[in-house]
């Protein structure tokens, strides 16, 4: 049996992976092939018991839509069996025109591979289909976006046509008699694509651009994932239910920092090689047992890296001193091989950290016969969780115009978790995926809009009555990166906005409806559609595409649609909680970002600061005053979290002005680690007030430009969009934190 040791003894042995003797071998049988760079725990066949929990765990995933029935999978094989004989007409039609020999033409081929989700057998219903075009070496990327396209144009069964060439992994994407279909291209160096061609090889990469390179990996690293594991129907169940968990625990994003689609894939398929004949139950179990314990940010490796001399860039933190930070490395099997979770922060793994522990207690209640599968699929409440929330809101003037800018705002809004993770008060930036329509009391009435929700935790001040705590750079910052962005890509359309708004828990009804705020129950509709990752058009502009999978669900798995609001009829009383925001116009000009309105001026007047101050100046703590982290359950990240800013940074004028704050109770004690969370609305003390309204904080001031401390924003340096359209609001964003005594 499996040596005696602790499950903290036994899992510090995983996290450095050297269980190369630890295994658990029914008696009298030879050893058994291990499958990744250890030994099995345990070749501990399964029990009768085990199947009988693994059939009530496919009963309890159904509701959620997660299994596709026949007739849909024959509908999927018949449309990519249509698609298969269309890019091999294709391809022979442009070999004619370039003067091909009619030998050659005949032969030529051409072949259309799948990957992500699909490729891996776990896909859900209505979910769309990640694909791979491999054409010869005659025909060029041109070719694909150019003729291909105008011939895909001509077929009847083809909707929704548009192509994207210059992303960071270009793609034409459409819909093929209702399949949703991505279509990725590569030309190798190869005469011809034979019909039983392999992608494994290394050696099909030689010759090759870094866009066919990076086209390629989706399939190489899918197919790698289903080499490595010893048994491919326990892996894809067992991938299935985490799937289903991580979407509705709201952990399933790569873009927004938590795991995509290939990087659950991966911890589920090292699971399944150090249990390779357990059944989906056991993994299920194993998968929380492993990773509730893994010491990060110690990588986790389904095969030893290979150098395959082809001098490709690849994950070492030996050679490349960035890869030492990452958080919480998953490393890609195929080469050339990458972390696919670089953008994991310090927040999103200390989260994801915390769910891998409350699952792995609700499985051990479910095999002890205390609970059913049911509750592992519970959502958390994550508005009855934190007592700050930031409002993030993107808003554009026409539909059209608001599905491109989401889809980049939130593609950039791990950079604004980033930010916030930097300020010295502040411990937790906590994301929630979901995205909701504006409310019709806070919105303009013609503009689309969408709202993300940050929970924050705040340090704990000791021996201080208040500390001030600035988090203007922290969100213009942001801003400022957002509509360069959109600037070098030429989105920029007038009417796209971006607002943060600091609230409270009590005033999030102004922005949510009650169910949503109070957790109340949905109905299996509501959950099919939350699972299956809804049917949104938005275009991500995100160009980190290192998850190596591309398939709809590895997004953002709950996307509201678009609302259009109307505006308020009236300002509630704001006495409990106002954020006083002080607005003044730059005499900066040649500026074309939009200008986000200044709100009324407020009934209260704040006290004038000492004549030596300055509004734009950081605002610092008491000199008594010293941060410290606040019991609330979270375990403090290390192994490379990012450094604090003493302070925001601000710019300096002359102008003097009334000094803004916000006085919030520090309470966010309160918010012990919430797992099961409470839905009752009152567990932190704190009651629904009709009057009390939350301020929208205007954010963007470029009048100067800041390099972000971010290595994956390419555009940090570009200037800022210019012309004389209009001026720029410049807003102080300011609180105040009280030690209630």
């Amino acid at each position: 049996m499996l040596a005696v040791c602790g499950r903290c003894d036994l899992i510090r042995l995983l996290s450095v992976e050297c269980l190369h003797s630890i295994v658990t071998m029914p008696s009298g049988q030879q050893p058994q092939k291990h499958y990744g760079i250890t030994s099995a725990i345990s070749l501990a066949p399964p029990r009768e018991i085990d199947h009988h929990y693994t059939k009530k765990l496919c009963d309890a995933m159904k509701p959620f839509g997660v299994f596709e029935d026949e007739e849909e999978l024959n509908h999927r094989l018949a449309v990519l069996g249509k698609l298969n004989n269309f890019v091999k007409e294709w391809i022979a039609e442009i070999s004619e025109l370039k003067n091909l020999p009619p030998s050659a033409i005949s032969c030529v081929g051409g072949k259309i591979f799948t990957f992500g989700s699909y490729r891996l057998g776990v896909h859900t219903k209505g979910a769309d289909i990640d694909a791979l075009c491999v054409a010869p070496r005659h025909v060029e990327r041109t070719d694909f976006f150019q003729s291909f396209f105008e011939k895909l144009k001509q077929h009847e069964e083809i909707k929704d046509l548009r192509a994207v060439e210059d992303a960071f992994v270009p793609v034409i994407k459409f819909k093929f008699d209702g399949i949703e279909i991505d279509l990725l291209f590569a030309r190798l160096a190869l005469q011809s694509i034979p019909d039983n061609l392999d992608l494994r090889g290394d050696s099909i990469l030689r010759n090759l651009d870094i866009r066919c390179i990076r086209s390629l990996n989706g399939c190489r690293v899918t197919d790698e994932i289903l080499y490595l594991v010893p048994n491919k129907e326990n892996f894809r169940l067992t991938l299935r239910a985490i799937k289903l968990w991580a979407k509705r625990r709201g952990i399933y994003s790569n873009m927004l920092g938590f795991l995509g689609g290939v990087s659950w894939a991966m911890l589920v398929a090292r699971t399944c090689q150090l249990y390779p004949n357990a059944v989906a139950a056991t993994l299920v179990h194993k998968f929380f047992l492993v990773f509730s314990k893994w010491e990060w940010p110690n990588p986790v490796l389904l095969k030893q890296p290979e150098d395959s001399n082809l001098n490709l860039p690849v994950w070492d933190p030996r050679v490349n001193p960035a890869d030492r930070y990452h958080l919480m490395p998953i490393i890609t099997p195929a080469y050339p091989q990458q972390n696919s979770t670089y953008n994991v922060s310090t927040s999103t793994r200390t989260i994801m950290s915390e769910e891998f522990k409350y699952g792995l207690s609700v499985t051990d209640e479910i095999l002890q016969g205390k609970a059913e599968w049911s509750k592992l699929f519970e959502p958390p409440n994550f508005f009855q969780k934190y007592k700050h929330y930031i409002v993030l809101t993107a808003s554009a003037s026409t539909e059209e115009n608001h599905l491109e800018w989401i889809g980049l705002v939130e593609s950039k809004i791990r950079v604004l978790v980033g930010n916030l993770e930097r300020n010295e008060y502040i411990t937790l930036a906590h994301v929630n995926p979901q995205s909701f329509p504006g409310s019709k009391e806070n919105r303009n009435e013609n503009d689309f809009v969408s709202m993300w929700f940050i929970g924050i935790i705040f340090k704990k001040v000791e021996n201080a009555e208040s500390v001030n705590i600035d988090l203007t750079y922290d969100i213009q910052s942001f801003t400022d990166t957002v509509y360069r962005q959109a600037n070098n890509i030429n989105m920029l359309k007038d009417g796209m906005k971006i607002e943060a708004t600091h609230v409270k828990k009590k005033q999030l009804h102004q922005y949510l409806p009650p169910e949503v705020v109070q957790k109340k129950k949905r109905s299996i509709a509501e959950l099919n559609r939350s699972s299956n990752g809804g049917s949104s058009k938005r275009l991500s502009l995100d160009s980190s595409h290192l998850d190596s999978s591309r398939d709809t669900d590895s997004g953002t798995p709950f996307n509201s649609p678009p609302s259009k609001p109307s505006k308020p009829t009236s300002d509630t009383d704001d006495r409990y909680d106002a954020l006083l925001v002080c607005n003044f116009y730059s005499k900066d000009q040649g500026m074309s970002i939009p200008v986000i309105g200044t709100k009324p001026p407020l009934k209260a007047k704040p006290p004038s600061p000492p004549a030596s101050s300055s509004i734009t100046s950081s605002t610092k703590p008491t000199a008594t005053s010293s941060p410290k982290e606040e019991p609330n359950g979270l375990e403090d990240s290390v192994n490379g979290a990012p450094s604090k800013r003493p302070h925001s940074p601000t710019q300096e004028d002359p102008a003097k002005r009334p000094k803004n704050t916000d006085v919030v109770s520090n309470d966010d004690a309160a918010f012990k680690e919430p797992y099961p969370p409470s839905s009752d609305p009152q567990t932190h003390g704190e009651t629904s007030l009709a009057g009390s309204k939350a301020k929208p904080i205007p954010t963007i001031d470029t009048s100067r430009t800041q390099r972000l401390p971010s290595m994956e924003l390419p555009d940090a340096s570009s200037p800022l969009p210019a012309s004389n359209s209009c001026r720029v609001v410049k807003n102080s964003i300011k609180l105040a934190l009280n030690r209630h005594k």
